[in-house]
């Protein structure tokens, strides 16, 4: 057993500190970029995670010295872009992070090299409106604007068009955009009031955070969410204002954005948990920025720890109540054989498979989870440039959905589904929310 101090203690995360000057300085960041990627050359451990390992190992293979001192400094910009943040490496690879005298987060080196790339250069157009999730969705939500960008899109002439004047490749999976939002289809719904019911660290109400993706692109998800909840006697609320959680930007390296989005949603958000209300979202990247990111980007806000502790994934949630005996078992549909994949957003969230599990209280249920990356990743996957990369990350997630010959197959993250569902070619990929509601029949 090893016996290097620390190598017992639990992993622990080090806030962001990107308000100090040295974070910001170049020739401080080029040192740790060095530190850190010798560390890694040593290891390769995460050799089969994405593709920034193997294009950082390939060009120290083939450099002059075999060594790391050998590597042009611009594969160093190279392995940055293909780090789309997933924290896998970190959650369940690295043995030297935190509390290792090694101190290695290779995650958030990564978002600092993207800061600083950011500040100093700024972005590409493309990169500056694939990440505005919440200014394309309310430009392309409206009502005739949206059947445009839908046809366009869906056509081979459209997406020729995409790609030579965005870069984005022909065949990535985009979605549709709705001009009849979640939040105006839930605000038109008459619900009787619930009596409310805490149990296991749950109030029984909760705010409802739509997400840009769940707002604009796939409003069925979060109406099966809130009628799944409803259905369990939990009580749904949609707050007042909701903003884009600031994913996007983080992976961009903007992090002045992230902070506006901060700085737009968490008041509302902690003025609602101040009252006792819990907060759900649908999508696992939008969890992951209120109970992790935003915390460590700003571990001094008491509204910002406030809002991350009463943050939930959704199924987290309903596993919680079930544990405690308020989850509805009255289940009318089986599922039959369910392939399963796990985001690994949701991974790193480290709450276990409970989507898994609560699936498979349906009677005649069997779920196959898969744990290994889709591969799309934000906006990194639809990119012309690392489409290649994104598909080959994505094929043995294909392989075994092929494998599993289930009647369905679903994902939390609706993008990573729709990514691998595009590969696999299988038309139908719902979400997990919206395959409980079939099981309930409501």
């Amino acid at each position: 057993m090893a016996t290097r101090e620390g190598s017992l203690d639990a992993p622990t995360r080090h806030p962001l500190d990107w308000q100090s000057p040295d974070f910001w300085n170049k020739a401080s960041l080029e040192k740790e970029l060095e530190r850190v990627f010798d560390i890694c050359h040593g290891c390769r451990r995460c050799f089969n995670l994405c593709n920034a390992f193997p294009t950082l190992f390939d060009a120290v293979d083939e450099s002059p010295t075999g060594e790391l001192d050998g590597v042009p400094k611009k594969v160093f910009a190279d392995v940055v872009d293909h780090c789309y943040l997933c924290d896998m490496c970190y959650m369940s690879k690295c043995p030297y992070v935190p509390p290792h005298p090694f101190n290695v987060d290779f995650p958030h080196l990564m978002l600092r090299a993207k800061a600083v790339r950011f500040r100093e250069e700024g972005a590409p157009l493309r990169s500056r409106i694939l990440s505005a999730t919440d200014q394309v969705g309310s430009i392309a939500g409206i009502p005739v604007v949206a059947e445009v960008v839908n046809a366009v899109n869906g056509n081979q002439v459209g997406r020729l068009l995409l790609e030579k004047a965005l870069g984005v490749a022909r065949d990535a999976p985009i979605p549709r955009y709705e001009s009849d939002t979640a939040r105006s289809r839930l605000a038109r719904q008459k619900v009787p009031a619930l009596p409310v019911e805490a149990v296991n660290g749950t109030s029984g109400k909760v705010i409802l955070y739509t997400t840009c993706y769940g707002n604009r692109n796939l409003p069925a998800m979060v109406e099966d969410l809130a009628a799944v909840f409803r259905h369990n006697g939990i009580t749904v609320q949609l707050a007042a204002v909701e903003q884009c959680c600031g994913m996007p930007k983080l992976e961009l390296g903007d992090l002045d954005s992230v902070a506006k989005a901060k700085d737009a949603n968490i008041p509302e958000l902690a003025r609602w948990v101040a009252e006792g209300w819990d907060i759900v979202a649908p999508v696992p990247s939008c969890v992951l920025m209120f109970k992790q990111e935003l915390p460590l980007m700003f571990p001094a806000d008491a509204e910002v720890q406030a809002v991350a502790r009463a943050f939930f994934d959704p199924f987290n949630y309903l596993h919680l109540r079930h544990k405690a005996g308020k989850l509805r078992t009255d289940f009318t549909t089986p599922l039959g054989k369910v392939a399963y994949h796990v985001p690994c957003h949701l991974r790193v969230q480290n709450i276990g498979l409970k989507t898994r599990d609560v699936l498979q209280l349906v009677p005649g249920t069997t779920v196959e989870a898969i744990e290994r990356c889709s591969g799309h990743d934000g906006t990194y996957g639809v990119k012309k440039e690392f489409r290649a990369a994104s598909v080959k990350i994505a094929t043995p997630v294909v392989e075994q959905v092929a494998a599993a010959g289930a009647d369905h197959f679903c994902s939390d993250c609706p993008m990573a589904g729709a990514q691998v569902a595009g590969i696999a070619d299988r038309v139908d990929h719902p979400h997990p929310i919206e395959l409980l509601r079939r099981a309930y029949g409501i």
